[in-house]
């Protein structure tokens, strides 16, 4: 059975002030509720997933407006809802153990940050035996320095991000492609 991931899909990853880099794909939320609202409507299992960031600081930190499910994809009926303070959803919640016992075999994930909690989610869902297919363009990067003090943009880390993926962690598809073949 296939399912559906949401990873940190939350209002505070909206705030590049805090971040003091600029994030690429702005219509990432958007397309994550294609996808959501497409496995709703087929009846398909979903999994939400949220950051609570340890960082007081942080606009993910618990009790901050950041930390909230970004309006888009906020869960319903029941759709179960995994916390954690790592960046993989499989780290410290249940969420294997959930999928497991739903036969989950292969996973739709979304989400954000591609660099970041999405890479290694991805990867740990491979390793545990998932067959992942990744959307591209329902999750997004932010700009990074490197260590030799060079801004890298946002849409270059998540190209390679991508590339880093494909073949070996995650089947990537985008948005588009991905709910045509869904409906046949």
């Amino acid at each position: 059975m296939t399912a559906l991931l949401l990873i940190d899909i939350q209002s505070g990853l909206q705030e590049t002030a805090y971040y003091g880099i600029e994030r690429n794909n702005p219509q990432a939320e958007k397309n994550c509720q294609k996808i959501l609202e497409a496995f709703r409507n087929k009846d398909l299992p979903v999994f939400h997933v949220m950051h609570n960031s340890t960082n007081p600081a942080s606009p993910l930190y618990p009790g901050k407006n950041g930390n909230a499910i970004h309006p888009l994809v906020q869960p319903v009926n029941g759709e179960p809802v995994f916390q954690k303070t790592v960046n993989s959803a499989f780290i410290g919640t249940d969420l294997e153990i959930a999928m497991i016992a739903k036969n989950i075999t292969d996973l739709v994930i979304i989400g954000l940050t591609l660099e970041h909690c999405i890479s290694t989610s991805v990867r740990m869902a491979a390793n545990l035996g998932f067959q992942v297919t990744l959307i591209s363009d329902a999750t997004a990067a932010f700009d990074k320095i490197g260590v030799d003090g060079k801004r890298y943009a946002a849409e270059l880390i998540h190209q390679t991000e991508l590339a880093n993926l494909k073949d070996e962690c995650a089947f990537i598809q985008n948005t588009s492609t991905f709910l045509s073949e869904l409906d046949n």
